[in-house]
């Protein structure tokens, strides 16, 4: 029986482990199977884009692994069972079970709502893509009535400030107030904050610092110091949390819920799972915890995929760096900051304003986007084969409850909207 490879998520973390692992990987004796709640790539780094009215691509993953040989199961994890080496998934046909022999789960992240109370009822965030299409159809129907409106974005985060900067520049009609619980922008340079704030200034965005929010209601924002911020559309992007899966599946995580894992991105309590991306729990280079960002996903996907190959295959393995050189930060389509930080991440005195910043930030969304939809660009003709085909054992092979699509051939050739209200447009 060939080796079962389980990817769970196909972010940019999970789409390049299991392109990467089709790459070097030989067929004869590895089989990928990849499991995406949605069928399509979605570009995470661009939903405040989407958000903000801009049309955003979203390749078909069927498109994606053609010609790879990799399995896709479009379908929802809902339980992760390492002691038997099983993940069972829910589909529109009624899901099942689907062994393996190696996971790799990265599975990301979703807003943080902090426990703050009506966060989930009222607000919407730019964490996924549903919420962020719920939030653009809100935002048309406030210019549609042509009496303006009020957003409130909550979070002076990266996200936060992205979010802001584009729905002020894309929609000039709307009110946008962002509420910052520190100083706007206070990991940065002084030059980079002095930037950005005139950015802010240029947009007609309102900041409100030190400024901590107690609730969210259908209709205004409440605060600590007892004000409340009237709201037609109420953004939160207060940080970002995982799942409860990989803890209740009994793997070893940090309090934040990430996975805990060595230097390979290898689960540090169960040998047989990698985590990757924002549900790895490791160290950088510096001693510090990597992380949630497009960059850990890279460096976390890269070693992870050389430690499995490595591994299966008798070979070295690999240290990739794992490093956080910086952050490349939007303002709109036209202005952006580059923001270099040095080993103790801490930001360096000089940083990168304006459009030129902005192209590079735009150069970077486009490169990760072509790598994501070229999964096995420059694939060898002779793959590397195990070392030795490792059979499964009898309980850990596929229930008959499970109903993967068949491997992708090789190439042969006053309105107030809340997100439960807003219609979803795909």
């Amino acid at each position: 029986m060939k080796h079962r490879v389980v990817v769970l998520g196909a972010g940019y973390a999970g789409a390049y482990v299991a392109g990467t692992l089709a790459r070097r990987l030989s067929p004869a004796d590895t089989g990928i199977t990849v499991v995406n709640t949605e069928p399509d790539f979605v570009q995470r780094l661009r939903l405040h884009q989407l958000a903000a009215g801009q049309e955003i691509a979203a390749p078909h993953l069927a498109d994606v692994f053609a010609g790879t040989g990799i399995r896709l199961r479009v379908a929802r994890v809902t339980e992760v069972d390492p002691a038997r080496k099983f993940v069972t998934v829910a589909d529109a046909d009624g899901g099942g079970e689907l062994g393996y022999d190696t996971l790799v789960y990265a599975l990301g992240s979703h807003g943080a709502d902090h426990g703050v109370p009506g966060v989930a009822e009222h607000a919407f965030d730019v964490a996924a893509r549903p919420s962020a299409l719920r939030l653009r159809d809100c935002l048309d129907g406030l210019e549609a009535r042509g009496e303006g409106g009020k957003v409130v974005v909550v979070g002076d985060g990266l996200t936060g400030i992205e979010t802001a900067t584009e729905i002020a520049e894309s929609r000039p009609g709307l009110s946008v107030t962002l509420v910052a619980r520190g100083a706007l922008g206070a990991p940065l340079s002084s030059g980079a904050r002095d930037h950005l704030r005139r950015a802010f200034d240029r947009l007609g965005v309102t900041v409100l610092e030190r400024t901590a929010v107690d609730a969210v209601e259908e209709t205004r924002v409440r605060c600590a110091d007892a004000t409340a911020l009237a709201s037609d559309a109420t953004v939160w992007t207060a940080g970002f949390a995982v799942g409860s899966l990989a803890a209740a599946g009994g793997l070893e995580v940090a309090g934040d819920g990430r996975i805990v894992v060595d230097r390979t991105m290898r689960s540090v309590s169960h040998p047989d799972v990698y985590a990757v991306g924002d549900s790895a729990y490791t160290l950088g280079d510096n001693g510090r915890p990597l992380p949630m960002s497009c960059a850990s996903a890279g460096y976390t996907g890269r070693q992870a995929a050389d430690a499995i190959v490595g591994r299966l295959t008798g070979g070295e393995i690999a240290h990739t760096k794992l490093e956080y050189v910086g952050n490349h930060i939007s303002l709109g389509r036209r202005d952006g900051i580059l923001q270099m930080v040095d080993h103790e991440a801490r930001a360096k005195p000089k940083y990168l304003g304006g459009r030129k910043a902005a192209r590079i930030k735009a150069g970077i969304v486009r490169m990760s986007l072509w790598a994501t939809s070229h999964p096995t660009f420059g694939m060898p003709k002779r793959k590397r084969r195990l070392v030795a085909a490792p059979a499964a054992s009898l309980e850990n092979r596929v229930r008959p409850l499970e109903r993967e699509q068949p491997p992708l051939a090789e190439n042969t050739d006053a309105v107030v909207c809340t997100p439960s209200t807003a219609e979803h447009r795909r």
